[in-house]
């Protein structure tokens, strides 16, 4: 029986939306839920706005398996994700004990003062669950099977890393690659037949340029290694019988 596991992404950040910081972490998240064979459905960019934060977690947590955020936990005033969960799951945000005496610890160490703003860092939704920072401390958390997660790219890589082994995770895409001389325009039609005729399969049509020439890269994806084979060989058939014609 084959295993669908899904995700949703977050991104929380006016910088984001505004052009300031180009987001590195879509991609990677993207590229680690692919190789773990969980299916990332859908991604969100949501302003440093509370009202649009709750939307986006209470919408996307009850569609798919599990949401990872990024961004907003930092010790800024707009720093407001873990406020905005904490409200999304109707609980208290407080400071979390043992990630405050992590940060108190740490700083001390670096001979830093621990202010106000530092201690924002330890604030997270009563009863979350720690998702270690090994990069700069600060934790981020886990409320049910949403998980929030820093936005520089080297922190949100190094907490995903610790998160991944404690997902379910479900059987993997398996995808081959074909290339078309023809352009979308002429197998549009004919590849709509065949994805109706191999329900199994997902295909995808995307067009490339290449030394003053257009072609299309066509993608069979699928979860068995027949619904792939016949996937793939249904589409090259098309285009035998195309390149026939021509």
């Amino acid at each position: 029986m084959t295993d669908i596991v899904t995700a949703s992404m977050i991104v929380i950040g006016d910088e984001i939306l505004s052009g300031r910081t180009k987001d590195r972490n879509i991609g990677h998240l993207a590229d680690i839920m692919t190789a773990i064979g969980i299916d990332l459905k859908e991604v969100r960019i949501v302003a440093d706005d509370e009202d649009a934060i709750v939307e986006a977690v209470n919408g996307l947590r009850v569609r798919y398996t599990y949401v990872f955020t990024s961004g907003g936990i930092g010790p800024t005033h707009d720093d407001i994700t873990a406020d905005s969960i904490a409200r999304a799951f109707g609980v208290p945000c407080e400071y979390d004990a043992r990630a405050y005496a992590m940060l108190e610890a740490n700083y001390a160490a670096r001979g830093m003062e621990y202010t106000d703003a530092r201690k924002r860092m330890a604030r997270m939704p009563l009863g979350a669950e720690h998702i270690v920072n090994p990069v700069s401390t600060a934790p981020g958390f886990r409320v049910e099977n949403v998980h929030v997660m820093a936005g520089v790219p080297a922190v949100f890589q190094a907490m995903l890393d610790n998160v991944v082994p404690t997902l379910t995770t479900g059987t993997r895409l398996l995808s081959t690659a074909i290339r078309s001389p023809f352009g979308e325009g002429a197998i549009g039609t004919p590849l709509g037949e065949i994805q109706k005729a191999h329900p199994d399969t997902i295909i995808g049509s995307y067009p490339k340029y290449q030394d003053g020439r257009f072609w299309t890269e066509l993608v069979v994806r699928a979860r068995s290694p027949e619904a792939l084979e016949a996937g793939r060989a249904a589409v090259q058939a098309m285009l035998d019988g195309l390149k026939a014609q021509s």
